[in-house]
């Protein structure tokens, strides 16, 4: 409760220039608290004490900066690529005053150079081309840890032998925040059954750009020249 004014905030920030900036449907101002940043908050649940959380693909900060709020002793990265999205996300981390760390870049930039004990991610992807994203970020007892839909399970028979193929043990779903949302989170969490393996093959589509560029929060030093533009 001790930070309820800083969450307070946050959802000031996503209603107001969230959604002047299309990051936020008008339409979910009414449901910001119980659709986004508690059914982001709950995935606390599956994250270990003083982890090294990475949030692929943040866009508004879901559920990298709820987790943060709920979790003062996780040290959060947000890996976002779109240029307007991390300017947000850098005006949102500077004013709420957290610890937060806001990487410019796609997740597979960051292969073979950074590595986490949990990857999250919030509607990103189908599970297998999510793993080809973030299962290389995902130290050797860490894990992927994804917010789904509740067809998950689903999901997972659909792609678990293309998983496996790759050297993750069964992938497991559960619900989270059955005891503080009236529609628990699914989730999905995906380990390594063996070693991490960094070489995953890179999702179609995917192009060589230069460098991430790190900023705020606990590493503030520009890696790259900054990119003009958006992607």
């Amino acid at each position: 409760m001790e930070r309820l004014p800083l969450a307070e905030r946050y959802v000031a920030w996503l209603a107001d220039a969230g959604t002047v900036r299309g990051l936020i449907g008008p339409r979910e101002v009414p449901r910001l608290w119980e659709r986004h940043v508690l059914n982001s908050a709950v995935v606390a649940e599956w994250v270990p004490e003083g982890a090294r959380v990475a949030d692929v693909g943040s866009g508004a900060g879901l559920p990298g900066i709820p987790l943060a709020l709920a979790r003062p002793d996780l040290q959060v990265t947000l890996i976002e690529p779109l240029l307007r999205r991390v300017t947000f996300l850098e005006e949102v981390v500077a004013d709420l005053g957290l610890p937060i760390e806001v990487v410019r870049a796609r997740a597979d930039e960051l292969h073979g150079t950074r590595s986490f004990d949990v990857v999250t991610s919030r509607a990103v992807a189908p599970l297998d081309r999510l793993a080809s994203w973030c299962m290389p970020l995902v130290g050797a007892d860490g894990a992927m840890v994804a917010l789904k839909g509740s067809s998950v399970e689903e999901e997972i028979e659909q792609h678990q032998a293309t998983l496996s193929e790759h050297g993750t043990a069964a992938a497991v779903a559960r619900p989270l925040g059955e005891h503080v949302l009236d529609r628990p989170t699914w989730a999905v969490r995906v380990a390594w059954a063996d070693e991490p393996r960094v070489s995953w093959r890179p999702a179609r589509g995917t192009q060589k750009r230069r460098g991430p560029r790190s900023v705020g929060g606990r590493a503030s030093t520009q890696r790259s020249g900054r990119r003009k533009g958006t992607r």
